[in-house]
This record gives structure tokens, C-alpha cells and sequence, in this order.
């Protein structure tokens, strides 16, 4: 059975993005959280994205190693990104590109299947996709890279839920600029 892992950068209250889809309040990462992503990218098994999300990555990584100024850990990235299985799921996009798959119908369902194989863990990002995951208790690790900035509202990592989820911390990291990063599991 496949570990699903929930893992975003988000502001210090609690959202992946500020009113107005804004993202700009997180800047470019330090070299060592930026590797420590690659390195989380480099484990995954499969990537699921909610539409948002795969038209902010899709719209980047499929040529960020071909960027003038790219790292060689931005590179890597995009060839990694690339690389690794993903799924989108949307019924308002037609077609995904770069080793990816297009899921039209029941998200739960499907999530439901893709845990049930054998592989390497699975990454979940884009807050709508992952919220109903949460709620339907298919959430195994929680990631959250928590940035010294408050922003109000906008899009939150979290969604209501309709009964407590408990947690283990297994994972405290801080980060130049005062990233610090905490991973939980899910205690079953």
C-alpha cells in the first residue's frame, strides 16, 4: 500500500496562497529547502495535482532546467519533475503533457486505487484536491514548510474537517530565513 504525503510551502497562518491566488509572499527558497523538496520530489512514486497547481507547475518546470540563471538543483528538478508519473485532476482542462495522466471522474475513487498498489510514495498538492483526500481520511504524512509571514486569508493547507485527525511529529527543520519545516504522520 502507497503512502499518500501532503506537503506544501505555506505562510505562518496557514495558506499556500495569499487572496487573489498570490504566491509571491514565499520567494525564491534557500538552496536547502529547495534541495530539501528535490529530495522529497526524487522519493515520490507519483505525483497528484489538482488543476491550480499543474498549471503553476506545468506552466515552469517542463523547461526549467533550460532557464539561463537555473541551479544545478533547479535542474535537476525539472528533469525530475518530468520524469516522475503524475495525475491531474480537472474536468475543466482536455489534455496534461510531461508523463502525466488526466483523471475526469471521482477523485476519492481514484486516490482510493492509486493507495491500494504497490510503489513508491505518492505527493499530493493543490489545496482543493487535497482537502477532499483529508477528508476522506487518505492523508498518511502532512509536510508543511511554514514561512515568517502572515497574509490574512486567501487559500488555506488546511480544510474543515469533520472529526479530529491525530498526528506524530516525526520531522522538525529550520531553514535560512527562518523556514521551518514539520512533518507529521497520521496516527491510525
Amino acid at each position: 500500500m502507497r503512502k499518500l504525503i501532503y506537503g506544501m510551502n505555506l505562510t505562518l497562518d496557514g495558506y499556500i496562497a495569499a487572496a487573489g491566488d498570490d504566491i509571491g509572499w514565499s520567494g525564491p527558497p534557500s538552496h536547502e529547502l529547495f534541495q530539501w523538496w528535490l529530495d522529497h520530489e526524487q522519493a515520490s512514486g507519483l505525483s497528484l495535482y489538482g488543476r491550480k497547481l499543474w498549471e503553476t507547475m506545468s506552466s515552469y518546470w517542463p523547461t526549467g532546467d533550460q532557464q539561463p540563471n537555473a541551479t544545478p538543483a533547479e535542474i535537476e528538478f525539472a528533469r525530475t519533475w518530468r520524469d516522475t508519473p503524475k495525475v491531474v485532476f480537472s474536468s475543466t482542462i482536455d489534455e496534461v503533457d510531461w508523463n502525466t495522466r488526466l483523471v475526469t471522474g471521482d477523485a476519492i475513487a481514484e486516490i482510493t486505487r492509486l493507495k491500494a498498489e504497490d510503489g513508491g510514495p505518492m505527493n499530493i498538492g493543490g489545496a482543493t484536491l487535497a482537502g477532499a483526500a483529508m477528508r476522506a481520511g487518505l492523508i498518511d504524512e502532512y509536510v508543511i514548510a511554514a514561512h515568517p509571514v502572515l497574509v490574512g486569508g486567501g487559500t488555506p493547507f488546511f480544510t474543515a474537517l469533520d472529526s479530529w485527525v491525530n498526528l506524530n511529529l516525526v520531522e522538525t527543520r529550520t531553514f535560512p530565513g527562518g523556514v521551518v519545516l514539520t512533518r507529521y504522520e497520521t496516527r491510525r
